[in-house]
C-alpha cells in the first residue's frame, strides 16, 4: 500500500464499504452509521441549557439594574421577603421583621420598589442595629481570633481544624477534618 492509502480509513482503502449508492469514494457523501441521527450534519447539535437560557434573557431583554440596600445588590426578580436573605446576617425572620416595621409588603417583587421604599428598608436595618455584610464578617473573625489567641478549649479547636462543639472525632468529623488519612501500624 502506498503512503496515501495508509492515511485513510480502512473502508475507504478497500471500497468494500457500501453506503446507500455502492462503494464509498470520499468522506465527504459518507453517512457513519454509528452517528446519531440528531447530531448529523444537516442538523445543528442541540443547544445546552445554559445557551437557552441566554438566549431567553436576551428575548426579556432585562434592562433595571439590580435594587442595591445598603451597597448590596439583591435580586430583582424574586419577592422582597426572598431577596433580604441574600445580604450576609439577614435571614427569612429577620427580613420579616425588617418590612414589617418598614409597612412593605412581603409579596412585592423587588424590582417593583420605588426608591423610597428602599430607602426606608435601608433606615430600618441601620435603626435596628443589624450588623450585615463586611462588618459582621469583621466581628466574627475578630471574636475567632480572641478564642485561638487565649488558648480556650474552643480555640485550640478551630486552630486543629477539629470539631468544636463537643463532637465525636474517632468517627464522622470528616467536614472539619478534610480528607481520610490513613495512619498505618508500624511492627
Amino acid at each position: 500500500m502506498s503512503g496515501e492509502a495508509k492515511r485513510r480509513p480502512w473502508f475507504v482503502q478497500t471500497g468494500s464499504w457500501a453506503g446507500k449508492s455502492g462503494a464509498v469514494e470520499s468522506l465527504e457523501n459518507f453517512h457513519f452509521p454509528l452517528a446519531s441521527p440528531r447530531h448529523s450534519a444537516k442538523s445543528p447539535a442541540p443547544r445546552s441549557r445554559r445557551s437557552n437560557l441566554d438566549a431567553l434573557t436576551r428575548s426579556r431583554e432585562i434592562t433595571h439594574i439590580m435594587a442595591r440596600i445598603l451597597g448590596i445588590e439583591i435580586p430583582n426578580e424574586k419577592r422582597i421577603e426572598a431577596s433580604l436573605p441574600y445580604m450576609f446576617g439577614i435571614g427569612r425572620p429577620t427580613a420579616a421583621k425588617i418590612l414589617e416595621h418598614a409597612g412593605i409588603d412581603p409579596n412585592i417583587r423587588t424590582g417593583q420598589l420605588s426608591e423610597d421604599q428602599l430607602v426606608r428598608i435601608s433606615q430600618v436595618i441601620q435603626a435596628e442595629n443589624i450588623i450585615v455584610e463586611g462588618d459582621l464578617r469583621r466581628e466574627r473573625q475578630t471574636q475567632l481570633k480572641r478564642l485561638t489567641s487565649i488558648n480556650c478549649y474552643r480555640g485550640i479547636r478551630h486552630k486543629r481544624g477539629l470539631p468544636v462543639r463537643g463532637q465525636r472525632t474517632r468517627t464522622n468529623a470528616r467536614t472539619r477534618k478534610g480528607k481520610k488519612k490513613t495512619v498505618g501500624v508500624k511492627k
